[in-house]
């Protein structure tokens, strides 16, 4: 039988102040009907001034490890995914691992933006079924707000904070992850940005001033490729896997806006009962929004043993990823 990895353990931490588009109407040109209709999210969760990416890896990975039954110290390895880790050096990763206490495990950042989760899943399954890891903690957290210009209606109405966490280890058998696909089309890098706080625009007053520390996003253009993108890549990830439509217990997309995941739901032939939707309560909390999403799944009982579920997620970069898996 094939070595794979499965995922024992899940945990996700959001923070505790809520947004709600009622709230945004008052900060920014905007109305809870035209975010609704758009996007599909009601409210998001703000991560508090004294709580850094780390401090909400920290609560996902600590349940995560409940779930798993595991301490920190069984853990070889620990992968972060985020782009709004707490500093550019250490990475947030080796920051988790000292709070965890997590001393016998190597440790490093991840950054593929919304796709992170999925990219980070299929360097995590790199390293289980080559044997170089047996108990991996993958993360996924992001303090998005800290980087949202509150004027910009088309930004800030979409992004929150929050945090995700799976434990990974070997199982022989036929159940775990089957399949990891990950694309990548650099010259589309400007449709998603954050230019500021990088070698290419570092911190100066000019360039605060020019508001490039915050992000960037050209909406209809993003929703466009996201739309094809995505219809694309969840017909040819089953197709590849030899995998019918009808044959997949949940589709979990990476929670961005309901209408992209609406069209990749109908490009399949799926009933949105089969696909999982918590945008609506957190908005798009970029790499997090996957390990959320799965950990709210397994509790809901929307997962169950011998289930396919299929995961899908689109960012910056332009990044886009999939991956198939076995419970």
């Amino acid at each position: 039988m094939p070595l794979r990895s499965k995922i024992t353990g899940t945990g996700s931490y959001l923070p505790e102040k809520i947004l709600d588009n009622f709230q945004l109407e008052k900060m920014v040109d905007t109305s809870d009907e035209w975010i609704t209709e758009r996007t599909g999210i009601k409210e998001r969760r703000i991560a508090g001034t004294d709580e850094a990416t780390s401090d909400l890896c920290l609560k996902a990975s600590k349940r995560a490890l409940r779930s798993a039954g595991l301490k920190p110290s069984d853990l070889d390895m620990i992968i972060v995914t985020t782009m709004s880790g707490d500093m550019p050096m250490p990475s947030t990763a080796s920051i988790l691992q000292g709070k965890l206490g997590a001393k016998n495990a190597a440790a490093f950042d991840l950054n593929a933006a919304c796709s992170g989760f999925l990219y980070g899943l299929s360097v995590a399954d790199s390293f289980i079924t080559s044997r170089k890891s047996s108990r991996l903690l993958l993360v996924s957290g992001e303090i998005n707000s800290r980087f949202i210009n509150w004027e910009d209606r088309s930004t800030c109405v979409i992004f929150a904070d929050g945090a995700g966490a799976v434990v990974l280890e070997p199982e022989s058998g036929k159940r775990g992850i089957i399949s990891t696909r990950l694309y990548s089309n650099g010259e589309l890098w400007d449709l998603i940005t954050l230019p500021g706080g990088g070698s290419k625009h570092p911190i100066r007053e000019a360039n605060i001033n020019s508001k490039l520390h915050f992000i960037h996003m050209k909406g209809n253009e993003t929703f466009r490729v996201a739309v094809k993108t995505l219809e694309r890549l969840v017909t040819d990830t089953l197709h590849a896997d030899g995998l019918k439509p009808s044959q997949l217990s949940l589709l979990i997309p990476h929670q961005a806006n309901i209408r992209i995941i609406n069209a990749t739901a109908e490009r399949l032939g799926l009933p949105m009962e089969k696909v999982f939707v918590n945008l609506q309560k957190y908005g798009n909390t970029s790499s997090a929004s996957i390990p959320i999403a799965i950990d709210e799944a397994l509790k809901a009982g929307r997962i169950n043993e011998g289930d396919y579920v299929l995961l899908e997620a689109f960012g910056s970069g332009l990044t886009w990823a999939s991956a198939l898996i076995k419970w």
